[in-house]
């Protein structure tokens, strides 16, 4: 199969981390690039979620739990209590 540069801007301190985490695993930049290349192509899709619906921090349920505690600090005057998580 003949071969192809393929050229991508990046931020600069992204693409070092990149570089960082691909060598930590024992793969070239190009090896991780193409196996995403390669998945992408084979299911006809991004391989992973993109959006703010992915995050966790996002969800529906995190969103109203923060605005239950905004209403509480702002009800309070901002007394700070510890996180209490099985609610």
């Amino acid at each position: 199969m003949a071969q192809t540069n393929l050229s991508v801007r990046i931020d600069s301190d992204l693409k070092e981390q990149f570089n960082a985490f691909c060598t930590e695993i024992g793969m070239s930049m190009s090896t991780a690039i193409c196996i995403f290349a390669k998945k992408t192509v084979r299911e006809k899709r991004i391989p992973f979620n993109v959006g703010m619906e992915s995050d966790p921090f996002y969800s529906s349920a995190n969103m109203a739990r923060l605005m239950k505690s905004i209403e509480q600090m702002e009800a309070s005057g901002g007394t700070v209590h510890e996180v209490m998580l099985d609610d």
